[in-house]
């Protein structure tokens, strides 16, 4: 007998945090953080505490497990999203005793966020490349690890496999199954295989875009949309502005290629860029490092964007504020803050997609107004999803064969279409397909 913790990310996207009880030993996986609430509370206040954190939802409520910290063995981190690890300077301190475990680039990104906060943490970090195991250590027996490589939208993502004596707990949140991906390897099918065989008991996956009846297109397509936008749209003596993801290497991968066709010199602006890019030249993840100019302190981006507005033909700017951030270097572009101005038929670029939150959408709708006044051409949603599609969803159930399958990364109108589709593929509500929710326990 074992029991799983639903702890975040089963009531809205983000926050999340799962914990496996088996005996003496709990083992963690992710310390996310709920970034609406974090967007929020950053709006009226520069440097929101933990305790402001605390109070606004922004952390996953560990109150269920943190009378039991004695026993968390590890936290096990997927990959280097901020609503995966980004309240691990906030919480992991909670338990000593716990490891954290994470793929190189994933670790970096921590260090990072830990050195920026100042933070030190008395836990043991633990570095293991993708396709790789590790063995934790409990009371109850020592545990085998899998960190199974998986596409995604940032690099060095991994299905994270604790072996128990019962059974596998795969923990696939997030995952998109790309075979062609722009960086990195394709899914290791193999290994997932070799799981299925040696009996998964549960699976605790990824049921954003349960709903959509898709397979996620490969991110080959984004790099096909961007080439569109960039390579066959006259921007003659125009202004070009690219907005994405930070932690997608693999997007600004593209972007830095087809700005080098055009001869303009891509300059990324914003602190979350500096940090994830820096971050994968640590881990010699970078390949365009040497073809881009990276700005973040104030003086310096302020001296960069006054050349660029002088010569605009000579560069492209890579910002972020791809959701309408309130602070964000596209925000303070577009409130004119800083000494960069669009003019008529200048291009803005959103490499993304609104995340669907009332805050997010106010904040994009609130700089496509102010950007449609100044005449600039918009070219929205250049992007495909880092999230499998129900199709996904499928393939991997039918590949690792799971006895029991618990959706998790979304609220009610997420969760329910994967549950419909467990029901389709023979699995029973309430017995061996589970609807989760935050603070909730499921004994196995």
């Amino acid at each position: 007998m074992f029991k799983v913790y639903t702890i975040g990310g089963y009531n809205e996207v983000g926050k999340n945090m799962t914990a496996i009880e088996y005996k003496e030993d709990i083992i963690v996986f992710d310390l996310g953080l709920f970034l609406p609430a974090v967007v929020d509370l950053q709006e009226t206040t520069k440097q929101p505490n933990y305790h402001m954190l605390r109070n606004t939802g922004a952390f996953p409520d560990d109150f269920y497990i943190e009378k039991y910290k004695s026993k968390v063995r590890a936290i096990l981190l997927s990959h280097a999203h901020l609503d995966h690890i980004g309240a691990v300077e906030h919480l992991a301190g909670n338990y000593p005793n716990a490891e954290i475990v994470g793929t190189p680039f994933t670790i970096e990104v921590l260090k990072t966020l830990l050195e920026d906060s100042k933070v030190k943490l008395r836990n043991k970090i633990v570095t293991i490349n993708p396709d790789s195991n590790y063995t934790i250590r409990g009371k109850s027996g020592n545990y085998q690890v899998d960190f199974v490589n998986v596409t995604h939208s940032t690099l060095q993502s991994s299905i994270v496999a604790l072996h128990l004596p019962e059974g596998i707990i795969a923990y696939a949140n997030d995952f998109k199954l790309d075979n062609s991906p722009i960086m990195g390897k394709p899914p290791s099918y193999s290994k997932l295989r070799e799981l299925s065989k040696k009996g998964v008991k549960i699976l605790i996956v990824d049921s954003l875009y349960s709903g959509n009846e898709r397979k996620t297109h490969s991110e080959k397509i984004a790099r096909a949309m961007i080439e569109e936008v960039l390579l066959t749209i006259e921007h003659t003596n125009k202004a070009i502005v690219i907005t994405t993801f930070s932690s997608h290497i693999a997007r600004l991968k593209s972007i830095v290629e087809f700005s080098n066709m055009l001869n303009r010199r891509p300059i990324f602006c914003g602190r979350s860029l500096a940090k994830y890019v820096n971050a994968s030249k640590r881990v010699k993840l970078c390949p365009f490092e040497k073809d881009i100019d990276l700005v973040s302190f104030q003086n310096q981006l302020k001296s960069k964007l006054k050349s660029i507005d002088k010569n605009r033909k000579d560069y492209l700017v890579v910002c972020t504020g791809h959701q309408g951030e309130p602070g964000s270097i596209l925000d303070r572009i577009v409130s004119k803050k800083l000494p960069f101005q669009f003019k008529p038929q200048d291009s803005l670029v959103f490499s993304s997609k609104v995340i669907p939150t009332p805050i997010n959408i106010s904040n994009r709708t609130n700089i496509e107004k102010k950007l449609k006044s100044s005449d600039v051409r918009i070219f929205d949603d250049v992007h495909v999803s880092g999230h499998g599609g129900r199709e996904d969803l499928r393939d991997l159930i039918n590949l690792l064969k799971p006895e029991h399958v618990i959706p998790s990364h979304g609220s009610l109108d997420q969760l329910t279409p994967a549950i419909e589709l467990t029901k389709e593929m023979g699995y029973q509500f309430g017995k061996t397909c589970h609807l989760c929710q935050n603070g909730g326990v499921l004994i196995v």
